[in-house]
């Protein structure tokens, strides 16, 4: 019987393979694989490290979500200058359901978690994409808050449908065009 010895604590010296974008990477991977976010002691075992050296580079366990979860949602649809809003914004939806329907257990850390660091990029790219339409403040909020709540549902169906094949991402472009025309009308009217 042969015993693989793990290295304890933090990699030292030229050997060091060991980095947060190494942690974040192959947490990321088997978050993909076994549909949720994986634990620190799974995680040093993939990585062959002893737990503690995981919080070498992540203060906490929570230090160690948010990074993952950043990092997920900043593969997400980035806007392009001068692209057609509407399309801009069905790409984005449609990207950010993919995310959500790849790593299973997202959507749910997501809404668990108590930073904002990871929402805040969504916003920031749907304030961007909708910045030509001149929505005043309050409704910019409420067509976020709205929208944000319809994919999360629809993830939500995604991942609870019994037959895949019966519910696919394709399906949001209908509700999205009903979406983008009450976003034109509400730029008329003060809420």
């Amino acid at each position: 019987m042969s015993i693989i010895e793990k290295k304890r604590g933090r990699p030292k010296g030229s050997d060091n393979q060991l980095d947060a974008k190494i942690i974040i990477d192959s947490a990321k991977l088997m978050m993909q694989q076994k549909g949720k976010i994986p634990s620190i002691r799974s995680l040093a075992n993939a990585l062959n490290v002893d737990g503690m050296a995981i919080y070498y580079y992540f203060s906490n366990k929570n230090a160690l979500l948010e990074a993952i979860t950043t990092s997920l949602i900043d593969e997400v649809y980035q806007p392009k200058l001068d692209e057609n809003w509407k399309l801009a914004l069905h790409k984005l939806c449609s990207s950010y359901l993919n995310l959500l329907n790849d790593h299973p257990g997202l959507l749910e850390t997501l809404l668990n978690m108590e930073s904002n660091n990871p929402a805040e990029i969504f916003i920031e790219r749907f304030n961007r994409i909708i910045a030509p339409i001149g929505l005043d403040d309050n409704s910019t909020k409420y067509a976020l808050d709205l929208l944000v709540d319809y994919l999360h549902g629809y993830a939500l169906a995604l991942n609870c449908s019994a037959s895949k094949g019966s519910l696919d991402i394709d399906m949001i472009s209908g509700p999205l065009q009903i979406f983008c025309l009450a976003l034109e009308g509400a730029r008329k009217v003060k809420l």
